[in-house]
């Protein structure tokens, strides 16, 4: 690329968030955002967001300084290992009467955490609609304004999108074409492989989106997740689950006494050969990992040709932050192209965008296009059909029922 063309591509990219493109199509007015953005000058915004992987960290950490370099904010990453920590923190500052000055500003979130913000009545009034760069954002996409069934209502801003994959080192495990092709599949890779595989204990967040791919899999009718939990029917409904579980349990990685704590712990042990099969719920993972040197170059990705889970994690600002403007302005920064197109890298975060590529400029276009995603990231035909997430409240009472059954 020639410099007079990365200097064009640049300027096209800055265009995006500069102040004089932002005001357009279903966002504030020129003025209002105007007025948001000198507001924002000098606050804080406490971000609550998960800090278990380090290259998702140093992106945050790019954030903070671009914000505070345009806008004069300062961001302060705040890492959560659970976001319920951070919605439980929201709870007792409302119940202690702290309705201004929280100290939380942004929060990472999706799913059952967003439905309990939602239902108790903790979360900023709609906001996502009426940032400038909403504008930009696919939002024929359903999980952009449906959150596992719940509608945002512009209460949360989409921040990336999500699809379940799985991955294997083909050096040590074998080709693709050898690996499960659904969960039944799966269940009898484990049997022929016992110690091999293992998934994290619940309610971390990739564990509980296992039990989903299993239980969309495996149950009678997928459409009765949909809907919230009737107690009555839950025992019948996940009975599969249960009768799947009870035998993947002796057969997997320590015999099922012991548990991966979250995702970087299933990849450590992919890379130390440990396990035999992992999964993530972002499709350029195992590029990511590869490009850092996390995982070896013989790892690749597979799906299952019936359907893996997909959705779209977002930013919220809970109802008492006391930097809401300056909240806005970082959530807007985070749907910018220039923020989208570095995030998808896969030696960055590789997080796909949620972006509408048709409303971007040609040099914002292009810039995705040109994104080397990485020998082991597969493309957007392959990854096959999309499962919806269940209802949160099936989450709730599933986490509390695994614990009971498999928890130490």
């Amino acid at each position: 690329m020639t410099m007079m063309r990365t200097l064009l591509l640049g300027a096209a990219l800055l265009g995006a968030t500069g102040l004089g493109a932002l005001a357009q199509d279903g966002g504030e007015s020129a003025g209002e955002w105007n007025e948001t953005v000198a507001a924002a000058r000098g606050q804080t915004v406490y971000f609550n967001a998960w800090g278990g992987s380090q290259n998702i960290n140093d992106y945050i950490g790019w954030v903070a300084e671009e914000v505070d370099d345009r806008y004069g904010i300062t961001l302060e990453h705040v890492k959560v290992d659970d976001t319920a920590n951070a919605v439980a923190q929201v709870v007792a500052e409302k119940a202690a009467g702290r309705n201004e000055d929280g100290g939380i500003d942004l929060i990472w979130i999706n799913g059952e955490n967003f439905a309990s913000m939602k239902e108790q009545d903790l979360l900023a009034g709609g906001f996502a609609s009426s940032l400038p760069n909403w504008r930009l954002v696919d939002q024929d996409n359903p999980s952009v304004t449906t959150d596992f069934t719940v509608p945002t209502e512009g209460r949360e801003s989409p921040w990336g999108g999500a699809k379940f994959v799985f991955f294997t080192d083909s050096a040590r495990f074998g080709a693709l074409e050898t690996m499960p092709d659904s969960a039944g599949e799966l269940l009898e890779w484990a049997k022929a492989n016992p110690g091999r595989f293992s998934y994290p204990a619940p309610p971390d967040f990739m564990g509980s989106s296992f039990l989903k791919q299993v239980l969309s899999e495996t149950i009678e009718d997928p459409a009765v997740l949909e809907n919230p939990v009737v107690d009555a029917d839950f025992e019948r409904v996940t009975a599969p689950l249960w009768a799947y579980l009870d035998q993947l349990d002796p057969v997997m990685w320590r015999s099922g006494r012991d548990y991966p704590a979250n995702y970087p712990a299933m990849k450590q042990l992919l890379a130390d050969g440990e396990l035999g099969i992992i999964f993530a719920f972002n499709p350029a993972e195992a590029s990511s990992a590869i490009a850092n040197d996390e995982l070896p170059d013989t790892v690749r990705s597979f799906v299952f040709s019936g359907g893996t889970l997909g959705n779209t994690h977002f930013v919220t600002i809970p109802y008492n932050s006391g930097s809401k403007e300056a909240a806005k302005v970082v959530a807007n920064f985070l749907i910018s192209p220039e923020a989208q197109i570095r995030k998808e890298k896969p030696e960055v975060w590789g997080d796909p965008t949620i972006l509408a590529l048709d409303k971007l400029s040609d040099a914002e276009r292009e810039a995705f296009a040109a994104i080397d995603r990485g020998v082991a990231t597969l493309g957007p035909d392959e990854l096959g059909p999309v499962l919806p997430e269940p209802h949160p409240s099936w989450m709730t009472r599933i986490e509390e029922k695994w614990l009971t059954r498999y928890g130490s």
